[in-house]
This record gives C-alpha cells, sequence and structure tokens, in this order.
C-alpha cells in the first residue's frame, strides 16, 4: 500500500442521500489519508433521511471493520442554516474541531467552496470529480428522482426510497401469483409467502413459536428483497404479520405479545394494501381448508384492517385486470 499523503483527511457535508459520488469521493480520501473523519450535517436537516439515518448509511456502506481508519463524527449543536454565508460554516467547523481535538491536514470537497473551507481549517484542499465527469449527479438531483437516479445509489440507500405493497386475502385468492405477475409487471422484486415454506416442513403442525417465526422470516424476506439491487420504486409483498397473527389464532387460538406487536407495526408498513377477491375457483392443493373456511378468512382480513383503519383496495377479476387495478391505484 503506498504511503498516505496526509495524516488526517475531512470530508463535510450532508449526504442527502449517500451517493456513488460521495463514495468516491470518500474512497479517494481514504486511499491518500492515514486517517479520515466524515461530518454529515445540515440545517434544515431532511426529515425524511434524518442525520442519524444518514450516518447509518456511511457505515453500512463503509463498515468499521473493513475500514477502520473512518471515523463517523457526530452530530453537533446548532449547526448554522445551510444558507448562512461560507465564512459563518467555516468558524462554526473551525471552533467544533477544536472542540473535539480533531485537526486535519486535508479537506476533501468536490466543490469551489472547499478552497477557502480549507484555508480556514489550515488544511490542504483536495478538489475531487468538480466537473462530475467520474460521476454524473448531484445530490440536488438524486431527491427530485431517486428512482430514475438508483444507479446511483447504493442498494443499502437505495432501499429507504422502496415503498412496500401488500398483497393480502384468504387462502386460494391468488395472491402468490399476483405477487409475482405485479413484480414482473414493474421491473422489481417481490416477496414470497414464508409462512408456507415453514408450514410445509413441519407438515402443517405449527405452535405459536413457529407463527411468531413466519412474522420475522417474513420481514427478513423483505429487507433482503430491499437491498438485493433488484427492487425498483415498489417492493410487492405477498402477506403480512396481521395474517400470521390470524392464523396463529385460527390453529392455535392465541398468539405471541410479539406478533400482536408486529401486526401493529403493519399499520405504517406498507405504502399500500391490496386484498385479492374471493371471486376465483377455490384451488385445493392438499394444505388448504375449503371454500367455507375461505370465506371467514377473508371476512376476517377486512374486519381486521378496518379495525386498524388501514386503507385498502380489493382486486377482482382476472390476475391481468388486477394487475391493471394495482397499476392505477400505484401510478
Amino acid at each position: 500500500m503506498p504511503e498516505a499523503r496526509f495524516r488526517h483527511g475531512l470530508i463535510v457535508g450532508k449526504f442527502a442521500p449517500l451517493h456513488a459520488g460521495h463514495e468516491y469521493l470518500i474512497r479517494t480520501a481514504l486511499a491518500e489519508c492515514e486517517r479520515v473523519s466524515v461530518w454529515c450535517y445540515a440545517r434544515p436537516d431532511f426529515p425524511e433521511m434524518p442525520s442519524p439515518l444518514r450516518r447509518g448509511w456511511l457505515r453500512q456502506v463503509f463498515p468499521a471493520h473493513l475500514y477502520p481508519q473512518l471515523e463517523l463524527l457526530p452530530d453537533a449543536p446548532r449547526p448554522p442554516l445551510d444558507s448562512s454565508p461560507s465564512e459563518v460554516h467555516n468558524a462554526y467547523v473551525r471552533g467544533v474541531l477544536e472542540g473535539w481535538n480533531i485537526h486535519p491536514d486535508a479537506v476533501f470537497t468536490s466543490e469551489a467552496y472547499g478552497e477557502g473551507f480549507a484555508a480556514a481549517l489550515g488544511a490542504t484542499h483536495r478538489l475531487i470529480d468538480h466537473e462530475r465527469r467520474h460521476v454524473p449527479v448531484s445530490g440536488t438531483v438524486i431527491r427530485a428522482d431517486p428512482h430514475g437516479q438508483r444507479r446511483f445509489l447504493n442498494p443499502l440507500v437505495y432501499a429507504h426510497f422502496v415503498r412496500r405493497v401488500v398483497i393480502l386475502g384468504a387462502e386460494s385468492t391468488g395472491k402468490s401469483t399476483l405477487t409475482a405477475a405485479l413484480a414482473q409487471h414493474f421491473g422489481t422484486a417481490g416477496v414470497r409467502e414464508y409462512g408456507r415454506d415453514v408450514y410445509e416442513r413441519e407438515n402443517g403442525l405449527l405452535s405459536v413459536d413457529q407463527f411468531l417465526e413466519i412474522a420475522l422470516g417474513q420481514r427478513a424476506l423483505e429487507q433482503e428483497a430491499l437491498v438485493s439491487g433488484q427492487a425498483n420504486h415498489w417492493l410487492f409483498c405477498d402477506t403480512d404479520a396481521a395474517t400470521t397473527l390470524m392464523w396463529s389464532y385460527l390453529l392455535c387460538g392465541a398468539a405471541r405479545p410479539e406478533l400482536h406487536a408486529l401486526a401493529d407495526a403493519c399499520r405504517g408498513r406498507y405504502a399500500h394494501t391490496f386484498v385479492c377477491d374471493t371471486g376465483i375457483e377455490f384451488e385445493q392443493d392438499g394444505w388448504r381448508s375449503n371454500k367455507a373456511v375461505r370465506e371467514v378468512q377473508q371476512a376476517h382480513i377486512l374486519q381486521d384492517l378496518n379495525t386498524r383503519s388501514i386503507a385498502y383496495t380489493v382486486l377482482r377479476g382476472s390476475v391481468a385486470e388486477r394487475v391493471a387495478q394495482v397499476a392505477a391505484v400505484l401510478s
């Protein structure tokens, strides 16, 4: 590894969101410095992606065990407004860094203001990709259209902008088929029903603990799909924890408190909820109950959504017709 040019590099930015240009800047600093401090701040902050979230992205993309020389600085009190003059920002940063006993000898930016900023800190300015030739994007452009610019976002970051859509319905209402069809139609990822995996594994004999396992496993599959790089604007999810709670009571007569909590979280977890109507032929696959029980399940699902004040759209017709109905709502 070549000898570092600088002892301590500093990068200050909004990272709203963290994108490939920021990553290039940070990797350049890491290659040139023995130590790099990154400070994420903005005022006003971004309510939809506050600084703790943005620092979390930085640490996810640059994990400590792989980048031990990278230090993420904490929030500091009362930062100046973004619109404040450069002199105000320079004085503020200088004062805070003095209090933290941080004395960088290099400042890395991709902006012209960095020259005066570095001079105020008595440091060398390293201007990186100012013309945006290496990474032709900016935070402003991404905030205006994160989905259109997702190629510049690490999947760990882009996951924040993906909206979950849940497909509900009793057994044999076409949920799984529709979830796959929607994923294909929208060019995105779909999440299968994890409960089916566990149900078949246990030969249909489930305990309250296994229903909790199902709900946790379903969430894990959703998270895996979000960061897979395949998600695009929407993530279509086959069933939710509230439905798993219903099954726990139907088959066990009880449910774990943790499963109740996961079911309660469904209220804010999904951007849209769709319910497949029962107006299709019931198919017995050897695991399902019967048509009459299906109607009981469907009534319970609809009642639960109403009780939780979760808005939903009922889908009817063929798979193609249901896809068109979803597309009309999401448009």
